[in-house]
C-alpha cells in the first residue's frame, strides 16, 4: 500500500489554486449591469479625444482654457497643442516681420506650456499667421486634424454675447468646440 503523505507545500499549492478558481468563475459569471447605448457612446467619442487644440491670448481666461484641456484629456493622455494666432492686417504681406508681437506671443505659449508640463502631457506650440484669428485657428485645426478646440471667453455684462472669433468658431469648426465664459 502507498503511503500518502502530506507535504504542507503541497496542500497550500493546492489551496491556492483552488482559491484562483473560485474567484476567477465568481468573476465569469458576475456579469456587470448593462451600460445604456448613450452612455456608451458618449463615453467612448469623449474617450477619442487624443489631440486638443487651445487658442492663447494673454488672459487669464485663455489660461484658465489651458487647464481645463489639460484635464478634459488627462485620462487619454491627449496630446495639447496650444496655438498663438498672429494677425496680420491686411495691409501688410503675411510674411512680414513682427519680432516684438512674436516675442510676446512666444512668452504666452511657454506661460501654457508651463501648465500642461504640470499635467505631464504631451504638448506643441504653435504661432501660426492668418489674418483673423478664427481662419488661423481653423487651419492649425485642420493641419493637426485635431478632435476638440477649448476655448477661453471673456466674460461680458450681457448675458450670451460672445465675442466675434468664438462665433465665428461655432458656425464654421469640424470639430467638437468647448468654449469657457467665466461667470462675471
Amino acid at each position: 500500500m502507498n503511503n500518502i503523505h502530506s507535504n504542507p507545500l503541497g496542500v497550500f499549492l493546492a489551496l491556492a489554486f483552488m482559491v484562483s478558481m473560485g474567484r476567477l468563475f465568481w468573476w465569469m459569471l458576475h456579469v456587470p449591469p448593462a451600460v445604456p447605448y448613450e452612455v456608451a457612446h458618449v463615453t467612448r467619442t469623449v474617450g477619442a479625444v487624443k489631440r486638443i487644440l487651445v487658442p492663447l491670448v494673454d488672459s487669464e481666461y485663455a489660461r484658465r482654457a489651458v487647464e481645463l484641456a489639460c484635464r478634459l484629456g488627462t485620462e487619454q493622455k491627449a496630446e495639447i497643442i496650444l496655438l498663438a494666432v498672429l494677425e496680420v492686417p491686411l495691409a501688410s504681406p503675411l510674411g512680414i516681420a513682427l519680432p516684438e508681437t512674436e516675442a510676446r506671443l512666444n512668452n504666452i505659449l511657454a506661460q501654457g506650456t508651463e501648465i500642461v508640463n504640470f499635467h505631464h502631457l504631451p504638448c506643441r506650440t504653435r504661432i501660426i499667421r492668418a489674418r483673423t484669428a478664427g481662419t488661423g485657428i481653423l487651419q492649425a485645426a485642420a493641419e493637426e486634424e485635431v478632435q476638440l478646440i477649448v476655448i477661453g471667453v471673456r466674460p461680458r455684462r450681457q448675458v450670451g454675447l460672445l465675442g466675434s472669433t468664438s462665433e465665428w468658431l461655432l458656425r464654421r469648426a469640424n470639430c467638437e468646440l468647448l468654449i469657457d465664459r467665466q461667470p462675471v
